[in-house]
């Protein structure tokens, strides 16, 4: 059980103090959305409060806008302890982007400072606790990541989204609690119609949602055109397709002529109308991902990234074990198969329907609130 909610005379302290909040988040819309759904929900909560968001330079935030938040950038990019020049580089922009977040630090001076994971979050996180300033740590994904496991330690609050987590701050029992993953008020469930309009789809055909995260998926994006190609359901279906920057104009070009409705996009801010849309996703398990699809409960076919540390096949085993989502491993990917897989499921209602039905109350509603709940105990 977490401790109790701050009561109203220590609210109302806070409120009445002008509190500095500052958030460090790391480059991928992993970490950047859920930041800025809790800036989001902070700003309703406590309107006199500063905040300011770190973020590395080189970052998703060139389509992820942050709107009103104050912006500070820092150089680190991720590198690894082992000899070649991209390391040394990556371990020089490091320690220089530690010296930026001291800087930071001095200049803003917060009252808490709230990480969101990954190697930009470290020099934050461990900085704040130097200067005995009150830390809370936010993990989205089922596995830990390597920075919020040694920052646990050093973090006020730990906040996890998937009541599994907890099972990996076991030592940190008294100070965790299971909040859920922030999303970005946008986020909301539309009427079919409204969303098919939007992309200008029919409401009798079967639409599917292939997304490969934030930066796109070569590999999701080639094995999904070869399996439609040689679908003989095509003319039943129609795509809303996300493939990335990289991969934009080679996707549209590769559509061309196999007489599938399709609407590609190098990124979609309005991921509210695709998801409403869709009959079926097909999509990597990004912390963010999985939560976007229990909140809409939409089946999935996932295909996890198969690196940094299985984080992302740890999040679809939630869906996978919940009966919401089928699981295809890199590894096993083929166009035959993934073809045999929608096909099933699209001559199948009753099965998807029940896959709809699976995710029960695995969504964890109102979790930017409770991840300011947090921010506030730590106060």
């Amino acid at each position: 059980m977490s401790p109790a909610l701050p009561n109203k005379e220590a609210l109302s302290n806070v409120r009445k103090s002008g509190v500095r909040i500052l958030v460090a988040a790391g480059s991928s819309g992993g970490h950047i959305f859920p930041a800025l759904a809790f800036l989001e929900s902070l700003k309703v909560r406590l309107p006199e409060a500063e905040t300011l968001l770190i973020l590395p330079e080189k970052n998703a935030v060139s389509r992820i806008q942050a709107g009103a938040q104050k912006v500070s950038y820092t150089c680190i990019s991720p590198f690894k302890l082992r000899p070649g020049f991209k390391n040394v580089v990556g371990l020089y922009n490091f320690l220089k982007g530690s010296w930026q977040s001291l800087f930071i630090i001095l200049s803003f001076r917060p009252d808490l400072v709230v990480g969101f994971g990954s190697l930009a979050s470290v020099p934050a996180v461990l900085l704040a606790w130097f200067f005995r300033i009150r830390v809370v740590i936010h993990e989205q994904n089922v596995l830990p990541g390597q920075a919020n496991r040694l920052l646990a330690i050093f973090a006020d609050r730990i906040a996890v989204s998937f009541p599994k987590t907890q099972e990996y701050f076991s030592k940190y029992r008294n100070k965790t609690a299971v909040t859920g993953n922030p999303l970005r008020k946008e986020m909301v469930i539309l009427d079919k119609n409204k969303a098919l309009d939007f992309f200008g789809f029919h409401p009798e055909k079967f639409t599917v949602l292939v997304v490969g995260g934030s930066q796109g998926s070569s590999s999701i994006n080639d094995a999904f055109i070869k399996a439609v190609s040689g679908s003989s359901l095509k003319d039943k279906l129609q795509v809303i397709h996300i493939s990335g920057t990289q991969d934009y104009e080679s996707i549209k070009q590769r559509y061309q002529g196999l007489g599938i409705e399709v609407r590609v996009f190098a990124f979609l801010k309005q991921m509210q109308y695709a998801y409403s849309a869709s009959d079926l996703a097909l999509s990597r398990a990004g912390a963010t991902t999985i939560m976007e699809l229990m909140f809409f409960q939409l089946p999935a076919i996932i295909l996890p990234y198969p690196h940094a540390y299985q984080h992302q096949l740890a999040n679809a085993r939630i869906l996978e074990n919940a009966g919401c989502a089928l699981i295809i491993e890199e590894r096993r990917l083929d166009s035959d198969g993934l073809r045999l897989e929608m096909e099933r499921l699209m001559n199948n209602r009753d099965r998807l329907e029940s896959m709809r039905s699976a995710y029960g109350k695995l969504f964890i509603p109102g979790a930017a609130d409770l991840l300011v709940d947090e921010a506030l105990k730590a106060i």
